[in-house]
């Protein structure tokens, strides 16, 4: 294997993986099929590994894909922040970022310190939210940055999925709120996917449930989990010790992961804009799900 990557390589190969045609691919990185076609017969000449594999007439990432499309995408992260941080002296001004709060208390203070330590000059202005929210604000103008989940396609809304992990069922580890033949439940309001996806599958599972609990706050429907009165849906990096995870054992039907996605409004272009959205990026990447446990 070839002692170093090519950034424009990478760059084709995670269009290619995000939009899932080689076609829509060309088109967001600006060139040609049969340019993209070769620039990804060289990236897997240079990992030794098939990254794609034919599908009747779609092509669609190996395993060996999945992984490079990890360390890809952090090495672009990388090589934005890096840029970024040599050519940030005198750079100041202020980013507006929304979020929701299932993963501020976990992603704020890695993204705020980091940022902080590089561009001490840029004011961060944040507001969290539902992520339904978030996407207004952003078309309207009003933010930013964002921080969003989303667990269908999200090319249309100009986003990019920065991570992708399980989304569980959970309870207090301390209580057996699951055990009841109705389940109570703790969900966010009508518009949260995540709400939509619960019901939606207890319901195919035939699952008798209600919705004892509902908030726009994650915080809430957790305070609801650990009292012992609800099970809810939270992702994977939002686990603490306290909390038991709920499957196929128990009854619950498994739920598709939910993608956690960077979304920026069309105006938002400025450096101190890319600067944050790379630590973001970085942020995400050290959030794990097994470490996040272990509080």
């Amino acid at each position: 294997m070839n002692a170093l990557l090519d950034l424009d390589q990478l760059r084709t190969f995670i269009a290619i993986a995000e939009t899932g045609s080689f076609t829509k691919a060309a088109e967001q990185v600006n060139k040609t099929q049969s340019a993209v076609s070769m620039q990804m017969r060289r990236l897997e000449e240079r990992v030794g590994q098939p990254i794609f594999a034919r599908d009747g007439r779609q092509s669609r990432v190996t395993d060996a894909g999945v992984r490079l499309l990890d360390y890809a995408r952090r090495m672009l992260s990388l090589n934005a922040e890096t840029f970024a941080a040599f050519s940030s002296d005198g750079m100041s001004g202020k980013v507006r970022l929304g979020l929701p709060d299932d993963y501020a208390p976990r992603l704020l203070p890695t993204v705020l310190a980091s940022f902080a330590t590089t561009h001490p000059n840029i004011e961060i202005e944040v507001v969290c939210e539902q992520s339904s929210c978030i996407y207004r604000r952003i078309k309207d103008g009003r933010l930013d940055l964002g921080i969003v989940t989303h667990g269908d396609s999200i090319a249309e809304r100009n986003g990019r999925i920065i991570r992708s992990e399980p989304l569980l069922w959970v309870s207090s580890a301390h209580h057996s709120v699951h055990c009841q033949t109705t389940i109570p439940l703790a969900l966010g309001t009508k518009t949260c996917s995540w709400r939509q996806r619960a019901t939606e599958a207890l319901s195919k599972a035939e699952k008798k449930y209600r919705i004892a609990y509902v908030s726009s706050s994650a915080a809430a429907a957790t305070g609801a989990v650990m009292a012992g009165l609800a099970v809810a849906v939270l992702p994977e990096s939002a686990l603490t010790s306290d909390m038991r995870v709920l499957g196929a054992r128990e009854g619950f039907p498994e739920l598709r992961n939910c993608n956690i996605a960077l979304i920026r409004c069309e105006s938002a272009k400025d450096r101190i804009h890319t600067a944050l959205a790379a630590h973001i990026v970085n942020a995400l990447d050290n959030v794990s799900g097994s470490s996040l446990a272990a509080e």
